[in-house]
């Protein structure tokens, strides 16, 4: 259990590391977020992209408890 611990600490501390080059990939332009934009404003909901990642972080998860 700790070294699990330590893994996804040291996998979110790259992950923000490389947020700003990360987030300029399409990835994070999927069909289903939630854009709105005015003239001084914009919000950004990236709700299809979380729930990918959510997905692919649990088949991880689940497939190195397998091991």
């Amino acid at each position: 259990m700790q070294k699990l611990f330590i893994v996804s600490g040291v996998i979110l501390v790259l992950i923000g590391i490389f947020w700003k080059v990360i987030i300029k990939f399409p990835f994070f332009r999927l069909p289903g977020d939630i854009i709105i934009e005015n003239d001084n404003f914009k919000f950004y909901f990236p709700i299809v992209s979380m729930i990918i990642i959510s997905v692919i972080i649990s088949l991880i998860y689940w497939i190195t408890k397998k091991f």
